[in-house]
């Protein structure tokens, strides 16, 4: 995941401001019109995933079973080789890369991955050696980082899914193969952007799979799916979804990108989220929790079922708690897991606050909402005082796209670094929910108490270039 990002200038733009002209990146191809649309996160799915429909999608196929849309018109088979071809890593291996960290030369023998990269900075003439006489797949990590043209589609995505969005580029050379047969723990959209690939997909082993594995070929029995994917074709398939992917014969080499999301976005995730500020805040009010366990237990299993007993009865009772909405579901780390290491929005320019500082008579809107949330947490400070709720904005405006999905992990102390957002007592959650909810507020009608802590708080927002003054 992304390091902690420095504070940088950007200038105020909405990510859905299409009037501005992209900067295109040296191996960009501005010339290809865009068969995708870009004016809302839903929009650009639909228009990803068409001529299937959003809602027959989401009905019959997310998390159920593989989806192949055929394309036949020439415009879409022309803007997905825009977005990443073999002739981009000439100019890309200009820029510096490594290998294991941005590149994997990789070959599947004999049903196994056998890893190819040299040590140092990456050559396009030893790529292309690694192709023609190795016959090896060229597997380069997070394109997104260098083409903004995927930047801005997997921005889009991450609004969409409310979840991290990856990808990776793979090209192939004929009858070759790059990995084994495995199943990941990603919802995948392949887009074929060059060439041909094969694709054979099996029933999983270990459905909706929560970490990637290798499958040996004994246990996969026949494929469901035997699919020839042609420039401008999309394949999805669920998690868990066995696979393997060669390119044919007779053709030159294939190029594909894969897109993956829903990685650790399960309803356990989410448990795992919760369930400590369940039982934290629970704690607060039920004697029964806090009384001490019998002594030796961590000790001992003899009293094994007694224990069982009283873990299911505080069980249903938390539960029946959450039901009734006397414990409030906070889900903190796995919000600012994800604001923290998503993409922040797709603008040429840098974001900075609006020319207008924002006044008690002014009415005002937030901008960027879908890259912005509001978590109520403990306060984090050490002070001799019991600890007490604040509110964060937390917001990735301030991310760095060149570190997105590079595995790069926070420690715990900047996972609470105000620098990502800001920190307000409790009594100012209504008044941000206020301005989530509407398309626009007047400054004098939010519900704080005084004029003054309305003002701190749009100037707060202001500052982030969170708020606008219309």
């Amino acid at each position: 995941m992304p390091k902690k990002s420095k504070t940088k200038t950007v200038r105020r733009r909405s990510s859905d401001d299409e009037h501005l002209p992209p900067k295109q990146s040296r191996a960009e191809h501005s010339d290809t019109p865009a068969p995708l649309c870009f004016h809302s996160p839903l929009s650009l799915f639909e228009s990803l995933i068409q001529p299937m429909g959003t809602e027959q999608f989401f009905r019959e196929y997310w998390e159920k079973k593989p989806l192949h849309l055929q394309r036949s018109d020439s415009s879409t088979a022309s803007y997905y080789q825009s977005l990443f071809q073999l002739s981009d890593l000439q100019s890309l291996c200009s820029q510096g890369l490594s290998y294991y960290k941005d590149v994997n030369v990789v070959r599947c023998i004999n049903g196994k991955k056998k890893v190819l990269n040299k040590e140092g900075q990456v050559k396009s003439s030893v790529l292309n050696k690694f192709l023609v006489q190795n016959k090896a797949t060229i597997q380069f990590h997070q394109p997104q980082r260098f083409k903004d043209e995927l930047w801005r589609i997997q921005e889009k995505l991450e609004c969409f899914f409310g979840g991290l969005v990856g990808s990776n580029v793979y090209i192939t050379p004929q009858e070759s193969q790059g990995l084994p047969v495995h199943y990941d723990d990603v919802e995948v959209f392949i887009l074929q952007l060059e060439g041909q690939k094969r694709w054979l997909l099996y029933n999983p082993t270990v459905p909706l799979a929560a970490e990637y594995s290798v499958e040996s070929e004994e246990r996969i029995g026949s494929p469901t799916h035997d699919i020839i994917l042609k420039a401008g074709d999309l394949l999805y398939f669920p998690r868990g979804t066995i696979h393997q992917a060669s390119t044919p014969a007779g053709v030159d080499h294939s190029t594909h990108l894969t897109l993956s999301t829903y990685q650790r976005m399960s309803w356990g995730d989410l448990l795992l989220d919760v369930f400590p500020s369940f039982v934290s805040d629970s704690s607060r009010t039920e004697v029964s929790l806090r009384e001490g366990m019998p002594r030796r237990l961590l000790l001992d299993s003899s009293d094994g079922l007694d224990t069982s007993r009283w873990l299911a009865t505080a069980l249903r009772s938390l539960a029946d708690e959450v039901e009734t909405g006397k414990l409030e579901v906070r889900s903190t780390h796995m919000k600012r897991d994800f604001v923290m290491n998503r993409l922040p929005p797709y603008s040429q320019q840098p974001l900075t606050p609006g020319e207008r500082i924002p006044a008690l008579e002014d009415t005002v809107c937030l901008q960027f909402k879908e890259h912005m949330v509001v978590t109520v947490e403990r306060c984090q400070e050490r002070t001799d005082e019991a600890t007490e709720l604040v509110v964060f904005v937390l917001h990735s405006l301030k991310n760095q796209r060149e570190s997105h999905m590079m595995g790069e992990d926070c420690d715990e102390e900047e996972e609470h670094d105000v620098s990502r957002g800001l920190k307000f007592p409790l009594s100012h959650l209504q008044a941000l929910r206020q301005l989530q909810q509407a398309e626009q507020l007047p400054v004098a009608q939010l519900q704080l108490p005084t004029q003054e802590t309305k003002l701190s708080l749009v100037l707060a927002l202001w500052s982030e270039s969170l708020l606008e003054v219309l």
